[in-house]
């Protein structure tokens, strides 16, 4: 599958904090009750800031709900998937992007 890029697609989710030649920073904030775009990530960390439940699907029709606590800390290898904030208040994360 093509890589999709998530500012380009959700730009009101997410935004570019800092980029160079090895990683790429996005501030992401979903507001309760809202989705993004399907959208793609290289190698990535993710650092919630303000955690919440989130219902996360797959294009091939996999999906999970996962509650996740502020501070919590996630690495995923590149993957594409859409994110719903299926809680009642906004999630909001730094995602570190490996560009190597």
């Amino acid at each position: 599958m093509a890589y999709i890029d998530p500012v380009e697609v959700s730009p009101d989710v997410y935004t570019v904090l800092f980029e160079n030649d090895a990683v790429r920073v996005l501030d992401m904030t979903l507001p309760a009750g809202q989705s993004d775009v399907e959208h793609s990530h290289t190698a990535e960390t993710v650092i919630f800031l303000k955690g919440g439940k989130a219902h996360i699907a797959l294009p091939d029709g996999d999906a999970m709900d996962a509650e996740l606590p502020d501070c919590h800390i996630m690495w995923h290898e590149a993957w594409t998937h859409t994110v719903t904030n299926t809680g009642d208040t906004e999630i909001k994360a730094i995602i570190v992007e490996s560009k190597g």
